[in-house]
């Protein structure tokens, strides 16, 4: 194991204490695949799942892998018209789980945030039955401060060159501020409990992942 695998281990394991008396689950796994089994592990076949925005998920072979096995996949991309829209988001927020990364995890174990219409991080504050957060060691902050700026300074603007947003942080490559119809950055959440105990299950990764 590599020096920065050993730190990124050691790291891990402290913030898993955190998580425990912030009433989250954590996990830590030292590769991408052995993200995607334990998120797997978690899961019941046969459960209905959905997920959020999130390279990471995608890079570690995780939408790959519900979509071929034996869950119920409940995908807002499959709505045609707005009204199938709405019924699938019925849907998303009475799942038995919901995927997502996290923009910035501090190392007392705080989740932060940044939505644009804000489903994502509705489904982590309330609705589905078990939330699982997958998160590369690059997203670890020490304050909450510092994950609000990661969220918006790092993860946002190449998240909305994917989106082809038309926002200045796709030309500036820093958040502006702006109040832009296709802002990504309209929703700030900040998770620091979870009142339903274990509901919230986070798998820390020894790699670099997502944005």
């Amino acid at each position: 194991m590599t020096p920065k695998k050993i730190s990124y281990r050691n790291t891990a394991n402290g913030m898993i204490e955190k998580m425990a008396v912030r009433g989250m689950d954590g996990y830590y796994c030292d590769t991408r695949e052995e993200a995607c089994a334990k998120a797997l592990e978690l899961m019941a076949e046969g459960a209905s799942v959905s997920f959020g925005g999130s390279m990471t998920l995608s890079e570690i072979g995780l939408l790959d892998a519900i979509r071929q096995g034996q869950y119920e996949v409940i995908d807002r991309a499959d709505a045609k018209t707005p009204e199938e829209r709405r019924a699938i988001y019925g849907r998303i927020v009475t799942a038995d789980y919901f995927l997502m990364s996290t923009n910035a995890i501090t190392l007392n174990g705080e989740l932060i945030n940044i939505d644009g219409f804000g489903n994502r991080v509705a489904c982590l504050c309330c609705g589905p039955e078990n939330v699982i957060v997958v998160a590369g060691m690059n997203k670890v902050t020490s304050t909450v401060e510092e994950g609000i700026n990661r969220a918006k300074n790092i993860a946002a603007p190449p998240n909305a060159v994917r989106l082809s947003r038309p926002t200045p942080c796709t030309q500036i490559g820093r958040c502006a501020e702006c109040q832009m119809e296709g802002c990504i950055c309209a929703q700030t959440v900040i998770t620091r409990r979870s009142l339903t105990p274990h509901r919230i299950k986070v798998i820390l990764v020894g790699e670099e992942l997502g944005f």
